[in-house]
């Protein structure tokens, strides 16, 4: 654990201004739905420790969500449940991430993927992604090839903290490129029910390669439930059991019960998240439509090229370029230190939490994450707070 601290997401957090709207934190914020259909009969929960395998009616309706979008493959024998998608996650890495391997993860990416590998010691490599935030496939299979020892190449889509995609023929070349050199591929994919016009490609849409991660944290709005899933080979995913099983026996029973009834009203639950999500692009489009528009998309090397905010909505991030006229020299945008202390201005001085995106990745300076998925009424005041600070 040397080296390793507390994330930049909740160090953000610390010290706040007591009067702060916390646009930083990745946390659905609207209510689960109060129907029946979605909540186990009264005194039907059994709280035995129950199969490490998990409770055997959600591992099949997990399946049977699966194949109802696509993944046709997939049976009860290739779900692990786990206790949510982050013990997915390092059940994998523990059980394939080779001491002195590199494990390719995005750049700027979710954070716990270098951490995750440097616990199994493994060396973290960061991919560039291309200028819209989306998977650059030739990129990644190229760094692929100058990396011979690689482990685990991990994906995310929609992406964390980009909003970026992947298209089916970016993951198809991926999935080939790794399966040609035997590298696990882990395609994370908790935000692909959220979406606002139509839904992402899934790596199961070209490829029974790898893993694909999901759970209940994002489009059903339950992060606290602590239910996510890996769909893949039962004999890939075998080795990973072994390591959840040691880590925590079995995922809280309530927690399953609490899951089972949501997947049962996914028709209801998802059709309903997906509308909080044009709500929340909608909000910014109303309040603070300079913020979609006014940034630079990210070649890597301090490169930067004008783009739309507006192409991509799917999951609640925007990824906010620094303001143009932020000083007099504009490849300052892209030294950590700027984007972090442009951050903690917009903390104390606007009363806007943001995370700098540096906290993803060196390719991560000169932009902010901005989460959309609070409370509207505290996105609204936020979006108002931060709009100044950016030339319409």
């Amino acid at each position: 654990m040397a080296g390793q601290g507390l994330s930049p997401i909740r160090r953000m957090s610390l010290g706040a201004p007591p009067d702060a709207i916390n646009l930083g934190l990745g946390e659905p914020g609207w209510p689960l739905p109060t129907g029946q259909a979605v909540r186990p009969d009264e005194g039907s929960v059994d709280l035995s420790y129950g199969p490490n395998t998990s409770d055997p009616a959600l591992v099949d309706a997990i399946a049977g969500y699966a194949q109802a979008r696509g993944a046709d493959t997939v049976g009860p024998d290739g779900v692990m449940v786990t206790a949510g998608s982050q013990a997915a996650l390092f059940a994998l890495f523990q059980a394939y991430a080779e001491p002195g391997s590199a494990v390719l993860v995005p750049d700027p990416g979710f954070v716990a993927y270098p951490t995750l590998a440097r616990l199994c010691g493994a060396t973290p490599v960061g991919y560039p992604l291309a200028a819209s935030g989306d998977l650059d496939a030739e990129a990644l299979v190229a760094l692929l090839g100058e990396q011979p020892h690689t482990s685990i190449v991990v994906l995310n889509h929609p992406a964390n903290p980009t909003g970026g995609l992947a298209s089916a023929q970016a993951l198809s070349r991926v999935a080939e490129a790794c399966a040609e050199r035997g590298v696990l591929l882990v395609s994370d994919e908790v935000y692909a029910e959220l979406w606002a016009d139509r839904r992402p490609a899934s790596l199961r849409d070209v490829s029974a390669a790898g893993v694909v991660l999901s759970s209940m944290s994002k489009a059903f709005a339950a992060p606290g439930l602590r239910i996510g899933w890996a769909l893949g080979d039962p004999e890939m995913l075998a080795s990973a059991r072994l390591v959840h099983n040691a880590m925590t026996t079995a995922p809280s029973r309530l927690s399953q019960a609490a899951a089972l009834g949501l997947l049962g009203a996914a028709g209801d639950v998802l059709p309903a998240a997906r509308e909080q999500i044009r709500v929340r692009w909608g909000t910014v489009d109303r309040v603070a439509p300079q913020l979609l528009t006014s940034g630079h998309s990210f070649l890597g090397d301090g490169h930067h090229i004008p783009m739309s905010r507006t192409a991509t909505r799917a999951g609640f991030y925007l990824w906010l370029a620094l303001p143009h006229d932020l000083d007099d020299d504009s490849t300052s945008r892209d030294d950590p230190a700027v984007t972090e202390a442009f951050a903690l201005r917009l903390r104390d001085e606007a009363g806007v939490t943001t995370i700098p995106g540096t906290a993803f990745g060196p390719r991560g300076a000169g932009f902010l994450r901005v989460s959309l998925g609070g409370p509207v009424d505290a996105l609204e005041e936020g979006l108002r707070r931060l709009a100044p600070w950016w030339k319409a």
